[in-house]
């Protein structure tokens, strides 16, 4: 078949999940990759990508989400979407030189149109989608907050012909066609060994706002070794390492680490489980990473805490009860990424008879 692959560029995570089945999928199939911001970055060394611009959230330099900024620098992707831009129109020119048979999204809103102005049938394959289509636990002030952010992905996405939700924490589908899996695991994380160090991987999707003032003297006075990704910065200070994001560094000291400290991205918890590693995690300000580290606790796996209650006696609290969260751990696991591709194929078989079906009824009507 041939599938268009659109892939959201906020976070690595997006990207991190897609470069666990494009091998696979570009074995079996024609592909067109299309990405924007972190994504575009991550993927176009190994594979042709068409870049799209990214949708995301802003923040204030506290570190709160700012909903006024997040609007503002997000208006004109919204506009070409709604207007039928030229963004729009390029994309759907390209799936149309393709001839797109499926197409498969990542939450990444401009593919997602396109096909559906096309008449191209939708897998959706995102963690989003957890929260839109499965019924996570949360508490209530989250549940109506979070009413926002699924009515603005719903819009943004609208209602594809099949789901696929990528989750470390299980949650049941509302409707038939949505299928729940596991976290996907990378080829890369198959090359490496699990080993016990004593550094902490730090990660922040966003750290030019959450690697805080607060955050970094923490970490200073707690004394032990950290490296320290996602803050745009390399080099030293104490016993902060500081590293720029790279699929190979990143995997070995995520894989040799004591502990993970970092936002609460389902990606990340998901390859911090396979290497048997603790997370004391700071949610971004949005209701997806709330879930997401409540998860953390429920599980057993690890502990989350409030940026503004961050310290070094809480890093050292957390890890007194290391053993306790690697007993939980021990408990999980897997990969996803196979149950990911008997989905998809599952899923375009699907979607091919579904099509079948309606040109015949065209046909006769």
């Amino acid at each position: 078949m041939r599938i268009a692959y659109g892939v959201h560029g906020y976070g690595r995570g997006h990207a991190t999940r897609a470069l666990a089945v494009l091998p696979e999928l570009r074995r079996r199939h024609a592909l067109l990759i299309l990405a924007g911001g972190d994504a575009y970055e991550a993927l176009r060394n190994d594979y042709p990508v068409l870049q799209l611009p990214t949708l995301g959230y802003y923040y204030r330099r506290s570190g709160t989400r700012s909903n006024y900024l997040t609007a503002k620098h997000n208006l004109p992707g919204v506009l070409d979407l709604m207007l039928r831009g030229p963004t729009l129109q390029m994309v759907e020119a390209a799936l149309r030189r393709f001839r797109a048979d499926a197409a498969i999204c990542d939450a990444e809103p401009w593919t997602h149109r396109a096909a559906r102005r096309l008449g191209v049938p939708r897998i959706g394959f995102d963690h989003f989608g957890v929260m839109a289509y499965c019924r996570p636990e949360m508490r209530w002030v989250d549940r109506l907050i979070g009413l926002r952010d699924v009515w603005v992905y719903r819009w943004l996405m609208q209602r594809p012909e099949r789901v696929l939700v990528s989750s470390f924490f299980d949650a049941p589908p509302r409707r038939r066609g949505v299928r729940r899996i596991r976290t996907l695991l990378r080829p890369e994380v198959y090359q490496v060994r699990a080993g016990h160090g004593d550094h902490l991987l730090v990660y922040f999707n966003k750290g030019q706002y959450l690697f805080s003032d607060r955050v970094r003297r923490a970490l200073h006075e707690a004394g032990l070794p950290a490296r320290v990704y996602g803050v745009g910065r390399v080099g030293s200070s104490g016993n902060l390492v500081f590293r720029m994001p790279g699929n190979t560094t990143f995997l070995a000291d995520l894989a040799s680490c004591r502990a993970v400290v970092s936002t609460a991205g389902n990606q990340l918890v998901g390859e911090a489980i396979h290497f048997g590693k603790p997370m004391l995690v700071m949610p971004e300000d949005c209701v997806e990473q709330r879930v997401n580290a409540r998860a953390v606790e429920r599980l057993g796996i690890g502990r989350q805490v409030h940026q503004s209650r961050f310290s070094a006696e809480e890093i050292h609290s957390f890890l007194r009860d290391e053993r306790m969260f690697r007993r939980c751990i021990s408990r999980l696991g897997g990969d996803g990424r196979a149950e990911a591709l008997a989905a998809i194929e599952e899923f375009l078989s699907e979607l091919t008879e579904l099509s079948t079906e309606r040109t015949a009824s065209s046909r006769v009507a």
